[in-house]
């Protein structure tokens, strides 16, 4: 029997990359598509990629019996009283990628698979991490425990293509500002540090190091490359077998001991990561598809591993690559 399962907010971008992997998952069955601005409307009307994929109708309408899961793609602040007004049963696995839930338990576990995944197999509430802290968490997590980030400030830089502000148009998503251009914004204060930052506490516990991270939206669609870096004086030999110890068992965060680049990750749920030695510096890059890995498709594998699923389920895509 399929997991029936519902999309609250299926009209915007991680609504939409949810809908692109589900309707393909050999597990899965989509109840219903919610969305209270596109309601009547049919799902390739406004996802029209998806056309020919599927005959689903948006609704406005929230039924919360009868649902194996549910996928909540609701704005940042607006997921704590959708679930406050409509209650699920206790058997539904709730997978919420907002903010809201991220930095407290409130029953919710962090869904950061390569260091949460037993506690998510056992979880029926999941908060899916943020895009910029999936790239920076599985880039410095295998350091972070095993101690090499010592007393030592955190110099992290990330670039994010300009899905990752949402569908709703705002000046700096607008195509004129946006093409050929760069920018920084919310210099060291990004929301996500606090979501790193507990998780970096949960992997070493003496862990109260500066994390300095400087966001930049990048001139393209999707993909996030993270550079971070931290004074070592152990050899590359040995971060590169610590880094390789620690994913042995990741389905989808890879070491690569060649170069990187974005292109190899988007449209995946893959995440690379590379390691320099120059100047005392452990370098490390890591790069992911800010809309799979980063959010839906991270969500499809927290589903898969709450059903007892292959982790990979749904989740076999192949990168552009050019």
């Amino acid at each position: 029997m399929k997991i029936k399962t519902a999309v609250i907010g299926a009209a915007g971008y991680t609504g939409g990359e949810l809908l692109r992997l589900l309707v393909h998952h050999p597990e899965v069955e989509i109840s219903y598509i919610h969305s209270n601005s596109q309601k009547g409307r049919k799902l390739e009307e406004v996802h029209p990629d998806l056309i020919g994929e599927s005959t689903l109708v948006f609704t406005d309408v929230v039924s919360t019996s009868e649902l194996d899961a549910v996928f909540l793609c609701l704005p940042h602040g607006e997921t704590r009283p959708f679930l406050e007004k409509h209650s699920f049963g206790g058997s539904t696995v709730i997978i919420d990628l907002s903010t809201d839930f991220r930095n407290e338990t409130n029953g919710f576990v962090y869904g950061l698979p390569e260091v949460n995944r037993d506690t998510i197999q056992n979880s029926k509430k999941i908060a899916n991490p943020g895009c910029f802290a999936t790239g920076i968490q599985l880039a410095l997590a295998p350091s972070v425990a095993a101690g090499f980030t010592e007393g030592a400030a955190l110099h992290i830089t990330g670039i994010t293509g300009s899905t990752g502000a949402g569908k709703k148009l705002s000046e700096p998503t607008h195509f004129s500002h946006r093409n050929d251009n760069v920018s920084i914004y919310k210099l060291f204060t990004h929301q996500h540090l606090t979501e790193i930052k507990q998780t970096f506490g949960q992997l070493n516990d003496s862990f109260t190091n500066d994390l300095l991270f400087v966001p930049y939206r990048g001139n393209f669609t999707r993909g996030i490359w993270i550079t971070a870096y931290f004074p070592f004086s152990g050899s590359l030999e040995e971060a590169y077998e610590t880094y390789e110890d620690f994913y042995s068992e990741a389905a989808f965060t890879h070491i690569s001991r060649l170069d990187i680049d974005l292109k190899q990750v988007v449209n995946t749920n893959k995440c690379l990561v590379h390691l320099k030695k120059e100047a005392g510096q452990l370098v490390i890059y890591s790069a992911i598809d800010n809309l799979l890995k980063g959010a839906s498709g991270q969500a499809v594998q927290n589903l898969n591993l709450a059903f007892g699923l292959d982790e990979k389920s749904g989740l076999r895509l192949k990168s552009t690559v050019f």
